[in-house]
């Protein structure tokens, strides 16, 4: 790996940690249990379209599970993993579909699936299929959050896309 590309993914993966830790100190959006921005994502669109998959893959991983080591608890840490890695992969496919334009529709997609991989994990930790009743809540923040963290995605590659290259 080059030097310049090891340097910054490993800015990115602290920016994602930080952004992670600032929103987690934030009040809530809503009276919603678990409805967030979601403002790390913005680092994983930004790697999408500017790097790869695996690129923002590693770095999703490495935000993670330094997050749930400094902030959370070993039960955040699969549900944290089984949102991001199925958000990571719908939004590859999105990005893939659409040419890598269009980052606000790759977010909504994004924002929608993590919702619904926490919710599996949700249901493979309990048994429960009542945890299924809270996906009409979550189906438009998910959306609408992903909307809002594809379009700061998208100016914030535009003032990075000089220094990619």
């Amino acid at each position: 790996m080059r030097t310049k590309k090891l340097t910054f993914l490993a800015l990115f993966t602290t920016l994602s940690l930080a952004i992670y830790a600032a929103e987690s100190a934030l009040p809530p959006l809503a009276p919603i249990p678990g409805l967030k921005l979601g403002l790390a994502n913005i680092i994983t669109l930004v790697l999408l379209r500017h790097f790869s998959v695996r690129d923002a893959l590693l770095v999703l991983l490495a935000r993670i599970l330094l997050s749930a080591l400094l902030f959370g608890q070993a039960l955040s840490l699969l549900y944290s993993l089984a949102g991001g890695l199925f958000s990571l992969l719908v939004m590859a496919l999105t990005m893939k579909l659409l040419q890598k334009k269009f980052l606000f529709l790759t977010g909504a997609t994004g924002g929608l699936a993590h919702n619904i991989g926490q919710l599996l994990m949700a249901f493979a930790v309990t048994s429960a299929p009542g945890v299924f009743a809270y996906l009409p809540v979550l189906i438009p923040g998910g959306i609408l959050t992903g909307i809002f963290t594809g379009f700061c995605a998208g100016l914030l590659g535009k003032y990075l896309s000089p220094h990619f290259s």
